[in-house]
């Protein structure tokens, strides 16, 4: 890498296992020393922790294990993308999400990279489910871009979608996922109406000149003016055009900012504006959004909450490997050996992890239960292209019915 690039890993060098463990590659050089490379393996991925408050996660990232495995010559078994999980099934035995069998030296150096897939996707679209559940048909829009490394600004809104949010304000995240952008407007856009046309209001008229006219107009009525004023003022020289405005002045500036909203909405609707919906964002989620829902806020735009949510403490771990043409299962204390699939009652909503060969019955009401986990690759070729996003999105937010914060 050369000193005029950014830091960041190329796409070519993560599938080369370049960005491992250390310990991987060492690893690599003993067994290819003593003949190990191509001992058969089943390993599967349990999550060893859950963020706290955290009653269950979203399984994400299986289209990019995909991508890292493509190729090698392994079999890739797992819960389907956007599928919803807890740490531990009805008897308390970890829920293996993900499991990998073939030989061990096709993938040992891409545990680490994978790991980092499943952590970070799950971790966002675990946090958006988790913000969309609390603003139920309030629009959530992902603002987080900024929040982290641009390089993976692509893959936070792609995950931030597929969570549950309704709209995305980075262009390329909005591209890889096949949707508009979603966005309003910054504060630097009145700062310069104001300095150089003499009043901040003409940059929301602006706006509406410049702008297609199938964009929403959502102006930002809190940047030199109290903000019912502000509203007020945009809603009388946009009339009709105004879909809404949005509050962006943290809470601290004026006491609650639930009560701002509250005096919002109200004078919006005594001057004739019912129709002006608020949207607030800075410092939002699942835990503020309920309050700020009861005072009136009809979107929220979230951003460090969702871009900067903390991962789904992922772990691999061989549990079962093949000698002689018989496998035996083996792995190290604290983790139980064998291999395993994972089954739900969809009445009872119970998880039963089975062994390879059992066909478990609901403990609770005695029905078969169905399989939840599914062959995704078969020697190294993808068995069936992913779904697009927004199938995925739509499994999610089916499930949050059933789900409790």
């Amino acid at each position: 890498m050369v000193k005029s690039e950014f830091v960041y890993a190329l796409p070519e060098e993560i599938k080369q296992g370049l960005t491992t463990d250390v310990y991987f590659t060492r690893t690599r050089r003993i067994l290819e020393r003593y003949g190990l490379l191509d001992a058969v393996v089943h390993a599967e991925v349990t999550v060893s922790g859950m963020p706290d408050g955290y009653k269950w996660a979203i399984f994400a990232g299986l289209r990019e294990v995909l991508k890292l495995l493509e190729g090698r010559r392994v079999d890739v078994y797992a819960l389907e993308e956007g599928e919803y999980f807890r740490r531990t099934d009805f008897h308390g035995v970890r829920v293996p999400v993900l499991s990998i069998e073939g030989p061990y030296g096709e993938f040992l150096e891409l545990e680490t990279p994978l790991l980092g897939f499943l952590a970070s996707a799950s971790g966002i679209a675990t946090k958006a489910a988790r913000v969309k559940k609390a603003a139920g048909d309030k629009l959530v829009l992902s603002f987080g871009a900024r929040r982290q490394h641009p390089a993976l600004a692509t893959f936070i809104e792609y995950y931030a979608y597929i969570g549950g949010a309704d709209g995305v304000s980075a262009v390329s995240g909005a591209r890889a996922l096949g949707i508009r952008p979603t966005g309003t407007m910054p504060h630097s856009l009145m700062i310069l109406f104001r300095v150089f046309y003499g009043d901040h209001t003409l940059a929301w008229k602006a706006f509406d000149e410049v702008i297609e006219s199938d964009v929403p107009r959502v102006v930002l009525a809190d940047t030199f003016l109290d903000e019912a004023e502000e509203a007020l003022l945009a809603a009388r020289l946009l009339g009709s055009k105004l879909w809404g405005v949005r509050l962006d002045t943290p809470g601290s500036r004026r006491g609650s900012m639930e009560e701002i909203v509250r005096e919002v909405k109200w004078k919006l609707k005594v001057n004739g504006f019912e129709h002006v919906k608020v949207v607030v964002s800075g410092g939002i989620d699942e835990y503020k959004i309920p309050a700020l829902k009861e005072a009136g806020a009809d979107a929220f735009g979230v951003g460090a909450a969702i871009a900067t949510a903390p991962p789904i403490d992922y772990a691999m771990d061989i549990v079962a490997v093949k000698k002689d043409g018989e496998w035996i299962p083996i792995s190290k204390r604290g983790k139980l050996p064998g291999r395993k699939k994972v089954y739900r009652c969809t009445s009872c909503d119970v998880d039963i992890v089975a062994l390879e060969g059992e066909h478990p019955e609901c403990p609770k009401c005695g029905k078969p239960m169905a399989l939840l986990t599914r062959q995704f690759m078969k020697e190294g070729r993808v068995l069936e292209e992913p779904p697009p996003p927004s199938r995925v999105r739509e499994k999610v937010l089916a499930s949050l019915s059933r789900l409790e914060l």
